[in-house]
């Protein structure tokens, strides 16, 4: 509490030191309300960028047409079996599907 002294006349009051904060109970500073956050400046509304769609290959890119009729260009899995193309990345042709990988001769 506080202690009243004379300083010249005139009556002051004296205040003792409080206990440091980490000697208070812990009820006390659950009683505490935190120190309220700085308000957030409002966020910028950021643009969408529309996403491409890849054009589906027809059938005619799986196809050479000769004078002999059609002609694949790719083969097809052994695997999987016809109707599944393996892919051509140049050094060898690779199944989509189940994953098996035919190397071409150099």
């Amino acid at each position: 509490m506080a202690e009243k002294t004379k300083v010249k006349g005139k009556t002051a009051e004296k205040e003792k030191p409080e206990k440091p904060a980490a000697e208070k109970p812990k009820a006390e500073k659950a009683a505490e309300k935190p120190a309220e956050a700085p308000a957030e400046k409002p966020k910028e509304k950021e643009k969408k960028v529309a996403k491409v769609k890849k054009k589906e290959k027809a059938a005619y890119t799986r196809y050479k047409i000769d004078e002999k009729g059609l002609t694949r260009l790719r083969p097809y899995c052994e695997r999987c079996g016809q109707g599944y193309f393996m892919a051509d990345h140049g050094d060898r042709f690779s199944c989509g599907h189940c994953g098996f990988t035919r190397y071409k001769r150099v």
